[in-house]
C-alpha cells in the first residue's frame, strides 16, 4: 500500500485554488474539475460530488471542527508572515507564537475552516540556536530533541 495524498472537501473550488496557490503557492497539477490534485500531496474536492461519494447529505459532513490542521514548514518564515499579512485572506486560529521547543508557528483557516499550521523549518530553528550561542547540548535540551539531530542539522 502507498500513502497518496490528503483530501480536503471544499465549498467553493476556484476560490479555494486560488487561496491555496496565493497563500501557500500549491498549484494544480491534475484539474478533473470536481477533484483537483495540488503540489504538495492535497487534494480537493467538491462538497457536491464528496455528498455522492459517501452517500451523505450535508448536514452530515463538517466544516471547522478543529480536529486536524494540514502543516507546512517554511524556510523564510519572516517573509512568509509579511505575505500572510498583505494578502489579508484568513482568519487566524491564532497568530505568530513560539512552541515550547523553540519554533516559531502561525494556524489560520482557509474559507471552509480547515487548519493549516505554517512553522520555521526546524533545522532552521536548531541552527538558529546555535548561532546565538547555544551549545550542542544546550540546543538539544532546549528543543527535546536527541544531540544526533542537532548535529545532523550542523552537517
Amino acid at each position: 500500500m502507498k500513502y497518496n495524498a490528503i483530501l480536503l472537501v471544499v465549498t467553493d473550488m476556484e476560490k479555494s485554488k486560488k487561496f491555496y496557490k496565493e497563500v501557500l503557492g500549491l498549484r494544480p497539477i491534475m484539474d478533473l474539475g470536481a477533484n483537483v490534485t495540488l503540489t504538495g500531496g492535497i487534494a480537493l474536492q467538491t462538497l457536491e460530488s464528496w455528498k455522492e461519494f459517501i452517500k451523505k447529505d450535508e448536514k452530515n459532513i463538517s466544516f471547522g471542527a478543529n480536529d486536524a490542521e494540514l502543516y507546512f514548514e517554511e524556510d523564510e518564515f519572516d517573509g512568509f508572515i509579511e505575505k500572510l499579512e498583505k494578502l489579508n485572506q484568513v482568519s487566524y486560529v491564532h497568530p505568530v507564537e513560539e512552541q515550547p521547543w523553540g519554533q516559531r508557528v502561525v494556524r489560520f483557516y482557509d474559507h471552509d475552516g480547515h487548519i493549516i499550521e505554517v512553522g520555521e523549518n526546524i533545522k532552521l530553528v536548531c541552527k538558529r540556536f546555535l548561532d546565538s550561542g547555544m551549545t550542542k547540548e544546550e540546543t538539544a535540551k532546549r528543543m527535546d530533541v536527541p544531540l544526533k539531530f542537532v548535529q545532523e542539522c550542523i552537517d
